[in-house]
C-alpha cells in the first residue's frame, strides 16, 4: 500500500468518532498525525434522511480540510431515516476529502429504531438524547451510542463507525481501481 498521508483531520472532537478514524488509521499508517478539529456540519443537529446525512459528513470533512494544514480530513455523521410504513431507521456517514478534491463516502449502522425512541425524534430530540431519556444514562453519543444500547453491547458506535470510515477511504486503499486507465498514445 505504500505511504498514505502523513496528516489527517477529523471534523470533530466527539471522542467515539476520533477514536474510530484513529482506529482505522493505526492499521494503515501507525505514523499519522491524527487532527480532530469542531467544525459546524451544516445539517440540522438531528440529520433526517441519508442524503442530508451525508451532506452534514461531507461539510465536516471540507471543513476540517480547510481549518487544517492536514492532507485529507473526515467527516462523520449519524442521522435517522423515516421509513414509507412510518417506522423509524438509524444511518451513518463517514466522508473522506483530500486536497485533491478526491472524494470517498461510506455509510454503515442502518438498524431500526424502537416506535418509543422514534416518537422522540419526532416531537425534535436528538437520537442521542432520545437513548439517554430512556435508558436513564447521559453522554450516549460520546460513548456506546444507540447502537451499543439497542444491541445489548454486541457492537459498539465506534466499532459501527470503523467499516463505514474503511470503505470512505477506498479510492485511497486501491488507488489502482478508482483511478482512470492511462490512454495509449501513438
Amino acid at each position: 500500500m505504500g505511504v498514505f498521508f502523513t496528516h489527517v483531520a477529523v471534523g470533530s472532537r466527539n471522542p467515539v468518532k476520533v477514536a474510530a478514524v484513529r482506529a482505522v488509521l493505526a492499521r494503515i499508517q501507525p505514523a499519522i498525525r491524527l487532527e480532530s478539529v469542531e467544525v459546524a456540519s451544516g445539517v440540522p443537529d438531528q440529520p433526517m434522511g441519508d442524503a442530508e446525512t451525508q451532506r452534514g459528513a461531507r461539510q465536516r470533512a471540507q471543513a476540517a480540510l480547510r481549518e487544517t494544514g492536514a492532507e485529507c480530513a473526515i467527516g462523520i455523521e449519524g442521522g435517522v431515516v423515516l421509513l414509507p410504513d412510518g417506522s423509524m431507521r438509524s444511518c451513518a456517514w463517514a466522508v473522506v476529502v483530500d486536497r485533491s478534491g478526491r472524494e470517498g463516502m461510506g455509510g454503515s449502522l442502518s438498524m431500526p429504531l424502537p416506535d418509543m425512541v422514534a416518537a422522540r425524534i419526532r416531537a425534535g430530540e436528538e437520537l442521542g438524547h432520545a437513548m439517554d431519556a430512556l435508558a436513564q444514562t447521559v453522554g450516549t453519543k460520546h460513548g456506546r451510542g444507540a447502537v451499543g444500547i439497542l444491541t445489548a453491547g454486541l457492537i459498539d458506535r465506534q466499532g459501527a463507525y470503523e467499516p463505514m470510515i474503511s470503505y470512505a477511504l477506498a479510492p485511497w486503499l486501491a488507488r489502482e481501481w478508482y483511478e482512470p486507465p492511462a490512454v495509449a498514445r501513438d
